[in-house]
């Protein structure tokens, strides 16, 4: 049975943990001793503190100072600021690569990655690895049991800067790697088709990373030293994280992941290894669907450990200064976009950073305490918000129920965007969003899960794309509907194994009984290009995007036609009965309004509803335990009509409404 040390840091906080990265060595203690002041008046209660105090602490090989970080902790306990408190090895300090030159990564085509950013490390580099060790074991020891530290934080945005190392330790070690998981050699050349292109190995010792090669470097290669890299930065948090058990058995040890889907690692295998998974998010003001991508990101995070509460490590107060234009956020939109968090399931709303800095690469990044003080904007926002979810402890520990799920597999991902494939244009997170966005509009919770997941507690299975499928992961697709679920599945899905080998018998053959169909050709469409759809489903002006095929119906009932050029009149999109369940299939991108109405159909087909009835367009609802959280999206303020009256926490919690008026970017939190 699993220990659920996140329990005693909720019932510390006694709230929804609000907060900051926190970076005391760019400051003074002067205004050190400010922060604990402005961070009791803006209702900050967790911080993440020494992400990249390396240099600090251990400013020469062997020699450690905690003396000033001492004195910052014990400032924080006193004030009742709970310590996320970080292992600092994200950047190892300037004495580290130039005694130790092989810890430096080096790209795919052979360039060496100096120091002057930040994580500059291979992370096979057992030379690295010995040093981070050396440095938890002194904070472990020296930390353990002092009353701020909550949570240890492993590294930082591990893979954010060097998804992969091609060097040649990280050489050495991918080739242990492969020994571990095939054994001999001939497994391996099975595996990866080495009798093409006369790429047959003899022994281990001849295989290299999939470096920059005259041509297509061997796909299954690629994909394994994907799994390889993921697992390098694995073992770099589970050193560390050993080190941290055996000393502080009781604390609650996490990683935060970066950006809202991060292809480099997979999510679903470092999961078990975390006591609560974490997020950064970022999305971009500018773009005004950027909460739906957000959305997503939220659900996958919360799905990775099975539907448990997750926090969320890092957003920006306001504008961040690494995009081509940085957009600030307008008034109000912080508060919408962080609530929004909490709807989706956080049990902590964090942002970077604390102060913003007067020097460095991020100066220009927006914090809590901006560079004008406490005089603006953003700081009375943020202060506003600190005391606003205060209100509401309740929320902490609170779980999301989905009757959705939509299937997503690091394996499959990284075979899909390999080269040499059908089309150039195909990408996992615009198909995903292409297929999540219908559902968030009719406001129908999803969770994000694998394929491995077990599918029983869902009415509607989406798969927006599952190129890489092992058999045994399309037999319970076929067993789920078989038993009565609803299955959305889009093209190129099921097409090859775990080997990137592809299936025999006519395309997706594990999946070709269960879809009542068969492919014969891919018709990828050109650069921007479109084509009609007519039929039942089809809405006026109805169109694909990206792809079409020439489909063979096998039993499934033909919902669309294509209808023009070569494939006219073929089908476009089926559905087929296979048991007691029914599985639809999209043999094209189509637009969005008849993306929209196909999962309207199978949605409604499989009794899924909306999370409240009568919601206005551009408004969500998310549900935690007792308690709905809405918020106004869109540009007009809104009513949402109630069936029972409820209060307005944030309001008035001793008034009941019959209804709730949402300014636009407006929230509202009800206790059902």
């Amino acid at each position: 049975m699993s220990i659920d040390r996140m329990a005693a840091v909720r019932a510390k906080l006694g709230r929804i943990g609000y907060g900051a990265d926190y970076n005391p060595e760019h400051w003074p203690r002067a205004v050190r001793d400010e922060d604990l002041k402005l961070m009791a008046d803006a209702g900050v209660s967790l911080v993440t503190a020494g992400i990249f105090s390396w240099a600090e602490v251990e400013p020469r090989e062997g020699e450690y100072d905690f003396g000033y970080f001492d004195r910052v902790l014990d400032g924080l306990a006193e004030t009742g600021v709970s310590v996320c408190l970080a292992t600092m090895t994200a950047s190892p300090p300037p004495w580290l690569p130039h005694r130790y030159p092989e810890t430096l990564p080096r790209t795919v085509d052979g360039t060496v990655l100096s120091p002057g950013g930040r994580q500059h490390f291979c992370p096979s580099s057992p030379v690295y690895r010995e040093h981070a060790g050396r440095l938890v074991e002194q904070l472990a020891t020296r930390y353990a049991g002092h009353p701020a530290l909550a949570i240890w934080h492993v590294g930082n945005e591990f893979a954010c800067h060097v998804r992969a190392c091609y060097c040649d330790v990280s050489a050495a070690d991918f080739r242990r790697w492969l020994i571990e998981k095939y054994g001999d050699i001939d497994a391996l050349n099975a595996a990866w088709s080495t009798t093409f292109w006369a790429q047959r190995y003899a022994d281990f010792g001849q295989i290299l990373p999939p470096r920059v090669a005259p041509t297509f470097p061997n796909p299954a290669q690629q994909i394994d030293f994907a799994r390889f890299s993921s697992d390098a930065q694995l073992d770099c948090y589970l050193a560390e994280k050993a080190i941290l058990r055996r000393l502080t058995p009781d604390v609650p040890v996490m990683t935060n992941y970066v950006g809202l889907v991060q292809k480099a690692l997979d999510w679903y295998r470092w999961a078990p290894h975390q006591d609560v998974a974490a997020i950064d998010s970022y999305p971009d003001p500018y773009d005004p669907r950027a909460h739906v991508a957000a959305a997503l990101g939220y659900d996958l995070i919360r799905s990775v450990r099975g539907g448990q509460p997750w926090l969320l490590m890092e957003q920006a107060p306001s504008a961040v200064n690494w995009r081509e234009r940085n957009a600030p956020k307008a008034p109000g939109l912080m508060r919408l976009w962080s609530w929004q968090a909490v709807a989706q399931g956080a049990d902590a709303v964090v942002f970077f950073q604390w102060r913003q800095t007067a020097g460095g690469a991020e100066k220009f990044h927006s914090a809590m305490v901006p560079h004008g003080g406490t005089n603006t904007r953003t700081y009375r926002e943020v202060r506003a918000l600190g005391h606003e979810l205060a209100a509401v402890p309740e929320l902490p520990g609170t779980t999301v129920h989905a009757e959705v799920a939509l299937l997503h597999d690091w394996n499959s991902w990284w075979g899909l965007e390999l080269d040499s494939h059908p089309s150039g244009d195909l990408d996992l997170l615009d198909a995903h969003l292409a297929h999540y966005a219908p559902l968030f509009d009719a406001h129908v919770p999803c969770d994000v899960v694998p394929p491995t997941a077990d599918l029983a507690g869902y009415r509607l299975v989406v798969v927006p794309n599952l190129y890489l499928l092992e058999r045994d992961a399309a037999a319970r697709l076929a067993s789920y509907v078989e038993g009565g679920g609803a299955l959305v599945v889009s093209f190129f899905t099921g097409i090859v194994d775990a080997d990137d080998r592809a299936y025999l018998g006519g395309y997706p053959a594990p999946l070709r009984g269960l879809l009542g169909l068969r492919i014969d050709e891919f018709w990828p469409l050109p650069s921007g290009g479109t084509i009609g759809l007519s039929g039942a489903l089809s809405t006026p002006g109805g169109h694909g995007t990206l792809w079409s095929e020439w489909i063979e119906p096998e039993g499934a009932e033909v919902l669309a036609t294509f209808a023009g050029g070569e494939l006219a009149g073929r089908p476009a999109i089926t559905r087929h009965r296979h048991g007691a369940g029914t599985a639809w299939y999209l043999g094209t991108r189509p637009d969005p309004a008849t993306m929209r109405a196909v999962l309207d159909a199978a949605r409604g087909a499989a009794g899924v509803e909306p999370v409240l009835p009568n919601l206005p367009d551009g408004v969500q609802a998310g549900i935690r335990g007792d308690h709905v959280v809405l918020l106004n999206h869109g540009i007009e303020p809104a009513v949402v009509p109630l069936a029972t009256p409820a209060p307005d926490l944030l309001t008035n919690p001793s008034v009941p409404l019959r209804e709730v008026r949402l300014a636009p970017r407006g929230v509202a939190v009800l206790r059902r």
